[in-house]
């Protein structure tokens, strides 16, 4: 059902509702990009988008969506957790220890949690609250999103041109799943009722 939701606010305001959407998945809030851009990418397929302003639309979203995040974490995170660190029961030592590790290994941190569901969605705060230098997270962030948002409408562009095979091999899946399921109903049934 909610899916559906996303598809109807993606074919009603087209580039403008990817934007929007991506913006939504590149804060906290855990909307998987999957369900935004792979439908898009086949509606690129079908003729309905542009595949390359899917792309770069969808990745604008992500890079507004992390810099709100990312301020978030650094304007008001960081400052509130610093001064309540005891309310937490967290030392102000470890908090600061999550700055040397992003001076360290925050760039590929970043990157690779761009590709991950679920990092990606609170990785933008964990960087502003460790006051990761804003510029690097700018560029690990954009080329990360950039990969990302790229397989995805692959995947869908690609669904749609094997739209008929796909729903072959599905028909079959189905078919397999259930013939499996009944043998297997057979089998628990044979073993409690029937004495051999």
């Amino acid at each position: 059902m909610f899916d559906i939701a996303i598809n109807t606010l993606i074919s009603t305001f087209g580039y403008f509702g990817i934007f929007i959407l991506m913006v939504i998945e590149s804060t906290f809030i855990p909307l998987p990009s999957e369900i935004i851009l792979i439908p898009a990418g086949y509606l690129a397929y079908v003729g309905h988008f542009n595949f390359w302003l899917v792309i770069i639309i969808g990745t604008i979203g992500s890079i507004v969506g992390s810099i709100i995040s990312y301020w978030i974490g650094k304007r008001l995170g960081r400052t509130y957790l610093l001064n309540h660190s005891k309310m937490f029961f967290i030392k102000k030592e470890k908090l600061l220890k999550i700055d040397d590790y992003f001076k360290n290994h925050g760039p590929v941190t970043v990157f690779i949690s761009r590709l991950v569901f679920g990092a990606r969605h609170v990785i933008s705060i964990v960087s502003g609250f460790a006051d990761m230098n804003f510029w690097k997270f700018i560029g690990w962030t954009v080329l990360g999103a950039l990969i990302w948002n790229t397989f995805l409408t692959c995947v869908g562009f690609f669904i749609g041109s094997q739209a008929t095979g796909i729903i072959n091999y599905y028909k079959i899946g189905v078919a397999l799943l259930i013939t499996i399921i009944v043998i297997v109903c057979g089998i628990i049934y044979m073993k409690k009722h029937v004495k051999i």
